[in-house]
């Protein structure tokens, strides 16, 4: 129990004027008509509540404007607490912790268009009967993959989920001990699989798995043999594992299905180095996978979402799920899907209208002449900084050994009269509006233009210059 306050605290506590008083302030008018009465009534009494702890821990009373300079800071506080425009200068292209690859500018427009009004999510417009949501897509994807079937949930997480469900519940699946992974947030495959309803049946050793090591564990109560891509981290040296064709042809041998967990969502082999190592969409069909699973917000550049494809019985009996309402994507997913496909018709149109596969393949030379630019206009503001050579990453469980080459401004001390640290300089970017996310390097703020797109370092110039002139 707190202790009784003191009579001087007594005192000032019932000075304290009450909410009501407070609101018809003029000044509080001006701010209810901006913020609304509930939202501007909650915060003021926060606002008062904390002036009623600082006085019982031996503080004065405050002064009127020193009670609005709080409410303002609250609302503000309030006002930065949901999702802000963050301009990523880390180096990672997918990055996890802040949404992942950008939409392109059409699959903006199309979630625009869609969110703005009705749309035909589950109507057939030429039958007028009630229709699927996946139908909306279901043609583009199979026509880009070559697949005869295919089908879309909330991620690749709940794809895998139902995949197994589908195809394995109650039986065994065969998994390589080098692939039970653990994805994003600490959920582990085991776990999954456990929910799923399928039996995990580990085959081989971390490092080596070899295709009689599957062939050895295959018995009656086996399902699939399920191929799980590590595309978040690598295992080099002394390694062996089976060519997918090898395990597509031994599952159907004995009468049992394979699935291939791709991750990261390359649709076609690509010229680009940085993605050459990857699994992609194609060639895992060509190898003869039952049912297929990629994610559409990394390699492919899309929202969030999971993508299966395959045989018709496979993704038939996938759709069948109850699971399969509550994974379903909502209209603006499907729309920006449907948009970002349309730029993987032709790979000069996905490197231009795609900002994941734009920064990826974007020229070293023209990221130096970026990183120069942005180094002189922070230098006659009168920062110590200069363009230095980095590595990139594809981030987000995708190319985890693959380094992209690149180029970044360097920060360093001596910085400003205030901000002694690369820490509190990081922490003076992510206040602004928009935030600036860098790296510390060598006890050094880097800020990699591989990630910040040219339209961005005038905002970056900006806020910099806000900075100096606190």
């Amino acid at each position: 129990m707190q202790p009784e306050p003191s009579h001087e605290a007594s005192a000032l506590l019932r000075q304290i004027k009450p909410v009501n008083q407070w609101l018809e302030m003029p000044y509080l008018q001006s701010l209810i008509e901006t913020h609304g009465r509930i939202r501007v009534s909650a915060l003021l009494r926060k606002t008062l509540h904390q002036q009623r702890e600082s006085i019982l821990q031996g503080g004065t009373l405050w002064a009127p404007q020193f009670t609005l300079q709080k409410l303002r800071a609250n609302l503000m506080a309030l006002n930065q607490s949901g999702l802000r425009r963050v301009i990523n200068g880390t180096g990672i292209l997918i990055h996890t912790g802040l949404g992942r690859s950008p939409l392109s500018q059409n699959a903006i427009a199309a979630v625009a268009e869609t969110a703005s009004g009705y749309c035909n999510l589950e109507i057939d417009l030429e039958s007028g009967f009630r229709g699927r949501r996946a139908d909306l897509i279901r043609e583009t994807i199979q026509a880009i993959t070559g697949a005869p079937a295919a089908t879309l949930v909330n991620n690749n997480a709940a794809a895998t989920i139902l995949a197994l469900r589908a195809l394995a519940h109650g039986k065994q699946v065969l998994v390589s001990r080098g692939q039970l992974v653990e994805i994003g947030g600490g959920f582990r495959l085991p776990e999954i699989m456990a929910v799923s309803g399928s039996i995990l049946r580990e085959v081989g050793t971390t490092n080596k798995t070899r295709l009689s090591d599957y062939e050895n564990a295959i018995t009656p109560d086996t399902a699939a043999i399920m191929r799980i891509h590590t595309s978040n981290y690598t295992i080099v040296g002394f390694t062996e594992e089976p060519d997918p064709k090898e395990l597509a042809a031994l599952a159907h041998s004995r009468g049992i299905r394979f699935i291939d967990d791709i991750g990261s969502g390359a649709l076609t082999a690509d010229a680009v180095p940085a993605a050459r190592s990857d699994p992609n969409v194609t060639d895992a069909l060509a190898s003869g996978a039952d049912i297929v699973l990629f994610s559409g917000d990394k390699l492919l550049g899309g929202p969030q979402c999971g993508i299966l494809v395959g045989n018709a019985h496979s993704i038939a009996l996938v759709e069948k799920d109850p699971l399969m309402r509550a994974f379903r994507v909502d209209k603006m997913t499907i729309a920006a899907l449907a948009a970002t496909l349309e730029s993987w018709t032709d790979p000069e149109i996905r490197n231009r209208d795609i900002p994941l596969w734009q920064r990826m393949s974007e020229p070293l030379e023209s990221v130096k002449f970026r990183a120069d630019q942005l180094a002189d206009s922070l230098q006659k503001l009168g920062w110590n900084c200069w363009p230095e050579p980095s590595q990139a990453f594809a981030g987000g469980g995708s190319l985890p050994s693959e380094q992209i080459p690149s180029w970044a401004v360097v920060v360093a001390a001596p910085y400003l009269s205030d901000i002694k640290t690369e820490e509190q300089l990081g922490q003076r970017l992510r206040s602004g509006s928009p935030a600036i996310l860098g790296r510390v390097h060598k006890s050094m703020m880097w800020l990699d233009l591989r990630t910040i797109p040219p339209e961005d370092q005038s905002v970056v110039i900006e806020c910099f210059s806000t900075i100096g002139a606190n």
